[in-house]
């Protein structure tokens, strides 16, 4: 639960449309135990999830956080209602937003973010919620080393987020901590 004290650093927690969205208040504890100020953007269809599978579940994670739980863009004349980001993870993170995100697509909120905080020099984690079947996709090997290469520090590979097979997640064993451990420290 959001304490209101003010904390100095602020995230950005996007979520993807994966199985531990279904957990990502998991994440926002456990990124304001290490004194983040969280703000949680869903991706569109994570938003979908969280409003048709739990009644409420909206209102609780804007409780959680303190801060309006965005999934789609403002209009222009509409002030920004979150601070600024000083890091950004991206977790779960979708075959799909991955590919679009290297790719430099900012047809969403959430990707409008992540694209953009790469121009801006922000810290940006990336972990990954995929299968194995899309890993073999002939675009995505090039995908994520273009992230790399833009500074993302995308946790995929041996000791890292190693894909599953298709139908085999383990959604409320996300590991948030290994993600949120990626992140810089504190100065």
């Amino acid at each position: 639960m959001w304490t209101g004290r003010v904390n100095r650093r602020t995230l950005y927690l996007v979520a993807c449309a994966a199985p531990p969205v279904r957990h990502v208040s998991v994440g926002i504890c456990a990124a304001q135990a290490a004194d983040w100020d969280v703000c949680l953007i869903l991706t569109p269809a994570a938003y979908r999830w969280a409003v048709e599978d739990a009644e409420g579940e909206i209102e609780k994670l804007r409780e959680l956080t303190g801060h309006p739980v965005r999934h789609s863009f403002k209009l222009p004349s509409q002030p920004d209602e979150l601070p600024a980001p000083d890091a950004i993870l991206v977790a779960p993170a979708t075959f799909n937003t991955l590919n679009k995100w290297a790719a430099g697509t900012a047809d969403t909120l959430a990707l409008g973010l992540i694209t953009e905080a790469i121009g801006l020099g922000k810290p940006i984690v990336a972990l990954p919620s995929f299968n194995t079947a899309q890993a073999r996709h002939p675009a995505f090997e090039r995908n994520i080393k273009t992230l790399r290469e833009a500074g993302v520090n995308v946790l995929l590979g041996e000791g890292k987020y190693v894909p599953r097979p298709p139908r085999q997640g383990r959604p409320h064993e996300f590991p948030w901590q290994f993600a949120l451990d990626a992140l810089p420290r504190e100065e």
